[in-house]
C-alpha cells in the first residue's frame, strides 16, 4: 500500500501557532496576575505566613470548598458560571485594606461577600476577571449592655448576632432578620428588616456607627466618613461603596415573654375574606403585633386550592393577643390554643425553622454548602386588594402552579420614620411589601425557565395592584430582572432603571456620595450605584 504524506498548509500552521500562543499567553497571564497580587499583598501586610491562610488560588485544593461554601443560590453553582481568579478571606482589618488596594492596582473587578443570601449571586459572580473578598472571618461581635449596644462584624451571622445578644441578656434583642444564616453585612447595608420592624423599624434604623474601607484603603468610622456616607451605608448597599468591616448596633428591650402562632386557612375556609382583611388591620394594628401572611397553591383532596398562613409575633403574652385579634381581626378566629409563649430568643428558634426544644446555640450553625434553586422578586402595595382580584389572583396562582407570595406588614414604626432618613426609602404610604418566592431541587435548564417565568408571569400580572412610577422594589430582595449594569458608557442611565425602583427620591443623593467616595467606580456590581463621572 502505497504511503501518504499530509502536507499542512502554512495558514493553518499560523493558525495552530496562533491558538497556541494564545493559550499560553492566558494561562501566563492567569499566573502573573495571582504573582502580582500576592506579591502586592505580601508588601501591603508584610506577611508571607498569613497569606497562605486567608489567600485562595484556583489551584489550591481548597479554593472549591470556599467558593462554594456560602453560595445560597444553587443555580449559580454550575461548571459554566465563571470563577474567581482568588479568593480572599481576611483575618484582620489590615487585610481588607491590602486586598482593596492591590485589586485597584491590578485592575481587577473585587466582589465582597459577607454571607451569601445573595438571590442573584451578584457578590460571587461576574462576567470579567475577579477577585472575591469573603467576610465570613471577621465575625468578632462585642456585647456592651452598659449603653446597650454591640459592634458586629460584617461576617457575621444574625443567629450568632442573637445569640451573643441572650448570652448577655433575657431581655434584649435586635430588630433583624428570620433566617439565621444571613450574613450582617449585606443585611444591614441593603436595610434588612425582621418581625420587629412595626415595633423598631429596620435593622438599618437601629445603627449608629459603622467602620469601612474606601477605595483608598483607609479605615473609615461614621465620624472619620461623615454623614452623607453614613447615611448611604444604612440602606444603599455597602459594595457600591467600599468594603464594610462592623456596625456599632443599638440593642433593643423585649419582654420576657413574647407569643407566636400560625394558622392556616383554605379557599373553602374562609381564606379570601382572612386575606383581604389582613391588608386592613396588619399595618394598623398594635405596633408591638407583627402578622406575615404566606400564600400558596396546594393540593388538598386531590383538588387544587390556595393556602393562606398567617405567622405572628407579638411582645407580650397570649391573653393580650388573642383579646386584640378578637377585636380587630374577628375573621381569624384566633383562639389561646392556637398560641405559643416563649422567650424572644426561642422565637427566634421558631421563626428560623428549628425543631421545638432546640437549644439557642442552634443557631452558631452556619449549614455551610446548603442551597436551593432559587428566583426571588419584590414589590410594595399601597391600597387593599379587592375581593374579586383576589380571587383573579388565587386563580392565576393556580394556574402557573408553585409560585408563592410572602405579604409583610408595613406601618407602627415604619410610618414614623422619615423616607429620606436613610437610604432605604419605603416607609411610610405602604401597606406591605410582597416577595414572589418560587425553589426547585434540581438543576434543570427547563425546570428553571418554568419556575422563573412563573415568577415574572406573576409579577406582571401584580402590576395594577402595586406601586407605581416607580414601580418600586426592594434592595435586599436583589432582583436582576428591572436592570443591570454593564459599567459603559451608559452607567449612569443604566443604573437609574433600577435605581429609582431600589431607591425612589433617595436615588440622587446616593449618586452624590458615590460621586465623591469612589469617582472611579471601583467598587461595582451589576447594580451597583454608579458616580456621575461615568456618563
Amino acid at each position: 500500500m502505497e504511503k501518504t504524506t499530509t502536507f499542512l498548509s502554512p495558514a493553518f500552521l499560523v493558525l495552530l501557532l496562533l491558538q497556541f500562543l494564545n493559550f499560553s499567553l492566558t494561562w501566563c497571564s492567569s499566573d502573573s496576575v495571582d504573582q502580582t497580587f500576592l506579591q502586592c499583598l505580601e508588601k501591603q501586610t508584610n506577611s508571607t505566613d498569613e497569606l497562605s491562610k486567608i489567600v485562595y488560588t484556583q489551584t489550591n485544593p481548597s479554593y472549591t470548598s470556599v467558593l462554594q461554601a456560602y453560595i445560597r443560590n444553587a443555580r449559580f453553582n454550575d461548571s459554566e458560571t465563571l470563577k474567581p481568579l482568588i479568593i480572599v478571606t481576611p483575618l484582620e482589618e489590615s487585610h481588607v485594606q491590602a486586598a482593596v488596594i492591590c485589586s485597584k492596582q491590578i485592575g481587577y473587578q473585587l466582589k465582597i461577600r459577607s454571607g451569601g443570601h445573595d438571590y442573584e449571586g451578584i457578590s460571587y459572580i461576574s462576567e470579567n476577571p475577579f477577585f472575591i473578598l469573603d467576610m465570613f472571618n471577621l465575625r468578632l461581635i462585642n456585647i456592651d449592655m452598659d449603653d446597650e449596644s454591640a459592634w458586629i462584624g460584617a461576617g457575621a451571622t444574625l443567629g450568632e448576632v442573637y445569640f451573643r445578644i441572650w448570652e448577655k441578656s433575657k431581655v434584649h434583642g435586635f430588630p433583624a432578620g428570620l433566617c439565621s444564616t444571613v450574613g450582617v453585612g449585606g443585611h444591614l447595608s441593603g436595610g434588612g428588616y425582621g418581625n420587629m420592624l412595626r415595633k423598631y423599624g429596620l435593622s438599618t434604623d437601629n445603627v449608629v456607627d459603622a467602620k469601612i474601607v474606601d477605595v483608598k484603603g483607609r479605615i473609615l468610622d461614621r465620624e472619620a466618613m461623615g454623614e452623607d456616607l453614613f447615611w448611604a451605608l444604612r440602606g444603599g448597599g455597602g459594595a457600591s461603596f467600599g468594603v464594610v468591616l462592623s456596625y456599632k448596633i443599638k440593642l433593643v428591650p423585649v419582654p420576657e415573654t413574647v407569643t407566636v402562632f400560625r394558622v392556616e386557612r383554605l379557599l373553602a375556609e374562609n381564606a379570601t375574606d382572612v386575606a383581604y382583611k389582613w391588608q386592613l388591620v396588619a399595618p394598623t394594628t398594635d405596633k408591638n403585633l407583627f402578622l406575615r401572611m404566606l400564600l400558596q397553591p396546594v393540593t388538598r383532596n386531590k383538588t387544587l386550592t390556595i393556602r393562606a398562613s398567617i405567622l405572628a409575633m407579638y411582645l407580650g403574652g397570649a391573653d393580650g393577643l388573642v383579646s386584640l385579634l378578637a377585636k380587630d381581626f374577628p375573621e381569624l378566629g384566633l383562639k389561646k390554643e392556637n398560641c405559643m409563649e416563649m422567650s424572644w430568643i426561642d422565637s427566634v428558634l421558631w421563626w428560623a425553622g428549628f425543631d421545638n426544644g432546640s437549644k439557642p446555640d442552634v443557631l452558631l450553625d452556619r449549614n455551610l454548602n446548603q442551597a436551593n434553586f432559587l428566583k426571588r422578586k419584590s414589590d410594595y402595595v399601597q391600597k387593599p386588594i379587592p375581593k374579586f382580584s383576589l380571587n383573579l389572583l388565587w386563580k392565576t396562582m393556580m394556574e402557573l402552579g408553585k409560585i408563592g407570595l410572602v405579604f409583610n406588614p408595613y406601618g407602627g414604626r415604619m410610618d414614623e420614620i422619615p423616607s429620606s432618613e436613610t437610604a432605604m426609602p419605603h416607609r411610610a404610604g405602604n401597606l406591605y411589601k410582597i416577595q414572589y418566592s418560587v425553589n426547585w431541587d434540581e438543576a434543570s435548564v427547563e425546570l428553571e425557565k418554568n419556575y422563573t417565568s412563573q415568577a415574572t408571569s406573576l409579577y406582571s400580572f401584580m402590576t395594577p395592584f402595586v406601586s407605581k412610577d416607580p414601580r418600586s422594589a426592594y434592595l435586599n430582595y436583589r432582583d436582576l430582572d428591572i436592570g443591570v449594569n454593564h459599567h459603559g458608557k451608559d452607567s449612569y442611565s443604566e443604573g437609574e432603571v433600577y435605581g429609582m425602583k431600589y431607591f425612589n427620591g433617595n436615588y440622587e443623593r446616593l449618586v452624590k456620595v458615590k460621586t465623591t467616595f469612589d469617582p472611579e467606580n471601583f467598587f461595582r456590581n451589576e447594580q451597583s450605584i454608579p458616580p456621575k463621572s461615568a456618563m
